[in-house]
């Protein structure tokens, strides 16, 4: 059931004024908002909007492709990560992602998990197994892989290897973390197991999420964000979004009438 937010949380990353561009192709058109701290952030929208562009913004995964460029800003603790000088490596250390279809490595269990770890120079095997532990345990896996982590990722059913990708993200501590539709290919049971876990990561990590599912957005977000044609119709509370939006085209949509 939706409640009112007693308060304001935080703000961990503000955008300004952001455009992105694919070489002319205008996709983002001045987008700003403000990202709360220990909040869930849900990304509504028709297909071809802008939704999954405006979230790679946030780790620069938008950078591998060819003739991109950004206007405005998106600050993360007072630093333009957009700055054309910024390490992207270590930009990608504080904002994990997880994607649509889960994607774990042709790897162990165990070493899916510890190798961001061991790609970023930690070497103490104890230090790595206990962080193995606790991001599994994190991302609500541990009671069901903790036998089996010398064995293949690919051994997990679908909803065990999105909470895996999870746990990866998780494991080299990231201060965001964005998340693209990541049950949109899971049953119902492991889509409410991935609900229950974003509930439980916000106490600890900001989240960004993508989802076409307007009940999905209305259980896990706190604030909401439409997109229409690249640009940001209307940001809030997301209990206001899905009750009392101030626009008519954002009411249309979560209501069904189109998109």
């Amino acid at each position: 059931m939706l409640t009112m937010e007693k308060e304001v949380r935080k703000v961990k990353a503000d955008v300004s004024a952001l455009s992105f561009y694919y070489d002319k192709t205008l996709a983002l058109k001045s987008i700003s908002m403000p990202v709360h701290e220990n909040s869930v952030i849900g990304i509504i929208g028709p297909s071809g909007c802008g939704k999954s562009t405006f979230l790679r913004c946030f780790n620069r995964m938008n950078d591998i492709l060819p003739r991109v460029r950004y206007e405005g800003s998106i600050t993360i603790d007072g630093k333009n990560i957009l700055d054309r000088n910024l390490d992207v490596v270590d930009l990608r250390r504080d904002v994990g992602m997880v994607f649509q279809k889960s994607n774990p490595f042709p790897k162990s269990i165990f070493e899916n998990v510890s190798y961001g770890l061991k790609i970023n120079g930690i070497k103490d095997k104890a230090f790595i197994a206990d962080k193995v532990e606790q991001s599994l345990k994190g991302a609500a896996l541990w009671d069901e892989v903790k036998d089996r982590l010398p064995q293949s990722a690919f051994t997990l059913s679908g909803g065990q290897q999105q909470r895996l990708c999870i746990a990866r993200a998780l494991a080299i501590e990231p201060q965001i973390l964005l998340l693209d539709e990541p049950a949109s290919a899971l049953d119902p049971i492991a889509t409410a197991k991935i609900e229950e876990l974003i509930h439980e990561l916000k106490k600890k990590y900001t989240i960004i999420i993508v989802t076409h599912n307007m009940q999905q957005a209305a259980r896990v977000s706190d604030y909401t964000a439409f997109f229409m044609m690249g640009e940001l119709v209307e940001y809030d509370a997301t209990v206001k979004i899905f009750t009392n939006p101030s626009k008519k085209i954002t009411e249309d949509y979560v209501t069904g009438r189109f998109g």
